[in-house]
C-alpha cells in the first residue's frame, strides 16, 4: 500500500514540474563542440599584442615603465613598415607602442585621424601563417600585402583588412 502511495504521489511530482518548470534542453555529447566548423589546416594561437599608436613615444613608454611598473623593450625602428616600436611585457601578453617612423607611415595617417593615438591593432599567432593565408584568400578576406613581410618579432607576420574583421585590423604572426 505505502508502494502504491509513493508510486502516485512521484507520478503526481513528476506531472507538475513537467507544467511548472521550463524545459532544459539537453546538450548532446555525441556531437562536436566545433559543429559546422570545417577543419583548417592552420590554427589561431595565443594572443600577441596588442598595438598602441601613440603620438608621443617617450612620454608613452615613461607612463607604462615608470608610472605603471612594466617592463618596457627599448626603442626600434622598423623602416620597412614605417615605425618605431616599443613592447610593453605583460605576462600573458605584450603592448606594441607604435610611432611613426618617416612620412609615409602607416602610423602618421593614423595619428592624423585620431590625435591622442589609440588602439591600431591586434596580432594573433598562428602556426602555419602560409596556409592561413592561402585559406583566408580563399574566404575573400583581404590583405593588406601581397607577401607576408618580417615582423618586429623577426617572423613572417600579414594584416588582414579591417573591413573584413569587424573593423579591427588584424595582424597575424607565424608562431
Amino acid at each position: 500500500m505505502a508502494a502504491s502511495i509513493l508510486k502516485v504521489a512521484v507520478a503526481g511530482i513528476s506531472r507538475c514540474a513537467r507544467h511548472t518548470l521550463p524545459s532544459v534542453r539537453a546538450l548532446s555529447l555525441s556531437l562536436p563542440v566545433r559543429q559546422g566548423v570545417p577543419q583548417s589546416l592552420w590554427k589561431l594561437g595565443r594572443l600577441n599584442h596588442v598595438a598602441i599608436a601613440v603620438p608621443d613615444l617617450e612620454k608613452a613608454t615613461a607612463l607604462y615603465r615608470d608610472v605603471l611598473g612594466a617592463q618596457v623593450s627599448a626603442t626600434v625602428p622598423l623602416p620597412e613598415h614605417g615605425v618605431y616600436t616599443v613592447f610593453v611585457e605583460l605576462g600573458n601578453t605584450k603592448l606594441e607602442l607604435l610611432h611613426p617612423l618617416g612620412e609615409k607611415s602607416p602610423i602618421a595617417g593614423f595619428l592624423q585621424k585620431n590625435k591622442a593615438g589609440g588602439m591600431h591593432h591586434i596580432c594573433i599567432e598562428v602556426d602555419d601563417i602560409n596556409a592561413a593565408i592561402a585559406d583566408l584568400k580563399e574566404r575573400k578576406i583581404r590583405l593588406l600585402s601581397p607577401e607576408p613581410r618580417i615582423g618586429a618579432h623577426g617572423k613572417p607576420v600579414m594584416f588582414l583588412h579591417p573591413k573584413d574583421c569587424d573593423g579591427v585590423l588584424v595582424e597575424i604572426e607565424q608562431a
